[in-house]
């Protein structure tokens, strides 16, 4: 029977964005905690009875949050527009960099009550 395990962490990072509504104040330079939450899908290991070592996971999110907080998203390798749909893709892409295929990555600003989650079958 399949289950799903996740960790969530949460960064600080500033970004430009160029839209229609509520346009001048998405141009200029301003910033968000974001929260984010990765799931990975499997059936547990008959020997560990996990899924994944949670730690593991947590080393990911380390090396991914470092890419993240503090940074200027407009100018992250990858990344694309910082939406919340791109933010969702890349951290995606960085965990399957390691050879590790997410289930679900959710991003979200509670301030605003913004989110966009990722699944993948």
């Amino acid at each position: 029977m399949p289950h799903e395990i996740s960790q969530r962490f949460n960064f600080e990072a500033a970004h430009t964005l160029r839209r229609e509504i509520e346009a001048e104040g998405s141009r200029r330079v301003h910033g968000h905690t974001y929260f984010a939450e990765v799931a990975v899908r499997g059936t547990p290991d008959a020997t560990t009875g996990m899924v994944m070592d949670l730690g593991l996971i947590r080393q990911h999110l380390a090396a991914v949050r470092e890419q993240l907080d503090h940074h200027f998203l407009d100018d992250i390798p990858g990344l694309g527009v910082p939406t919340l749909e791109n933010l969702c893709s890349f951290i995606a892409a960085r965990f399957a960099d390691q050879g590790v295929r997410l289930s679900r990555v959710r991003v979200w600003r509670e301030g605003v009550g913004d989110s966009c989650t990722l699944t993948q079958d």
